[in-house]
């Protein structure tokens, strides 16, 4: 058995892929970007088994952030990341869930923000931390280098990458980040994205049209 184990929750009506990621070993585990329908993330925990120690961001969009608040009180853990640049977006997240009808959304202030070159712990397994601005200022993406799974949120996707049209937004500054710090991961490396199907590195570099050749 492969030391961790995902699950994807869609949430939300922007069909979010938030996950539950385990060590299998200790079956201790981490939600990564709960931006609600907590009752169908709630039922996943309990049909994986797991113990939740934590609830981890990539980045604060109300997708993946709006229901972070309520689940920590719920589970009695508490939030870490994204990156603290992505602060005033999660201010925001009640009026902007109220403009797309996503009930129950609470502004978040993450225990711990994260940086890249910090890691962090579930159960035996230790996740590297990237940053990856350019889809919002404080995006982070979370690594298992030993397995080769990232979880890359709105960076990478299946044939695309993350939008950068927001006021904060800066196309350059994402594809160089993935460029340089993705790309590099090696073509083995299986993407999580925050939204539609797992895709690889090695697939990006081959097909994916925003990415230069």
């Amino acid at each position: 058995m492969q030391p961790i184990q995902i699950a994807v929750v869609p949430v939300t009506p922007f069909e979010q892929n938030c996950s539950l990621l385990w060590c299998t070993r200790t079956m201790k585990g981490v939600v990564i970007d709960p931006g609600g329908d907590l009752d169908k993330i709630r039922s996943a925990i309990a049909e994986t088994g797991i113990t939740v120690d934590k609830i981890l961001l990539t980045h604060g969009h109300v997708d993946h952030a709006a229901g972070a608040a309520e689940l920590a009180e719920t589970l009695g853990v508490k939030v870490e990341g994204p990156g603290e640049a992505d602060q005033f977006i999660m201010d925001d997240i009640p009026a902007t869930a109220a403009r797309y009808g996503i009930p129950n959304a609470r502004a978040v202030t993450p225990d711990r923000y994260l940086s890249e070159g910090e890691t962090v712990s579930v159960g035996d397994l230790t996740l590297d931390i990237l940053h990856v601005p350019g889809h919002t200022p404080g995006h982070l993406v979370f690594v298992h280098k030993g397995v080769g799974i990232a979880i890359v949120g709105d960076t990478l996707f299946r044939g695309s990458v993350g939008r950068t049209d927001f006021p904060y937004g800066d196309p350059d500054l994402l594809i160089a980040g993935i460029v340089g710090k993705l790309l590099p991961l090696g073509d083995t490396v299986v993407c999580l994205p925050g939204h539609g199907p797992v895709t690889s590195i090695g697939d990006e570099k081959t097909h994916n049209p925003f990415l230069p050749r």
